[in-house]
């Protein structure tokens, strides 16, 4: 049984870089189909994807936040990485890691999310 545990700071100030991690439990993340994703939902609106990274190591993000988001892995830790960099406000939110098979639209697994606050 595959399981992700998010973490991260909880509060960071504006400008700086917002660094999570996703610990992944049950499988191997370079194996299989594997398809891993950050999604993040702002207060009171709708959950939006940030960006993923397939079993095969290419990286894709949302083009708004394109120039400020890193997807990574560590393999040795099995763990996903996510910055993103010139944080506002506005990046407040619950973020999110969840698998998918690169197969399938919809996500299988989800860890319980990490909640970030960005303080002015």
């Amino acid at each position: 049984q595959v399981q992700l545990e998010e973490s991260g700071p909880g509060t960071v100030k504006t400008s700086q870089t917002l660094s999570l991690t996703c610990t992944v439990r049950g499988t191997a993340i370079t194996t299989g189909n594997n398809v891993w994703s950050w999604l993040r939902q702002p207060p009171e609106k709708e959950p939006e994807w940030v960006g993923a990274i397939h079993y095969n190591g290419y990286f894709y993000n949302t083009p708004s936040l394109k120039n400020r988001t890193s997807i990574s892995w560590d393999t040795s830790k099995n763990l996903l990485t996510l910055q993103l960099a010139s944080v506002t406000p506005e990046d407040t939110a619950v973020y999110y890691c969840a698998r998918r098979d690169r197969l399938s639209p919809g996500y299988d697994t989800w860890g319980p999310g990490t909640r970030v606050t960005v303080s002015s």
